[in-house]
């Protein structure tokens, strides 16, 4: 049995991946310091910042670390 993916995960997953990407932009980093940062692999890193993977809360939480930043901002969307 497979795994459904509902809308509301693509788009929340594009959302997040895009907040990560411009706070890292922001901070002018590079994927590969964020993601050695975060201690996460860069493929993951690149998968999370195109959304087409889901995320865990602890990797959230050492995203949120290696930006410098409270966990919270990750999920504030325009």
């Amino acid at each position: 049995m497979g795994k459904k993916t509902f809308r509301f995960d693509i788009v929340f997953a594009r959302k997040f991946g895009k907040k990560i990407k411009d706070l890292r932009t922001e901070k002018e980093i590079t994927q590969e310091e964020l993601a050695f940062s975060a201690n996460i692999s860069p493929s993951y890193m690149s998968a999370i910042e195109r959304g087409i993977t889901d995320t865990t809360i602890s990797t959230a939480k050492r995203l949120a670390k290696a930006l410098q930043v409270e966990v919270y901002e990750l999920f504030k969307y325009q």
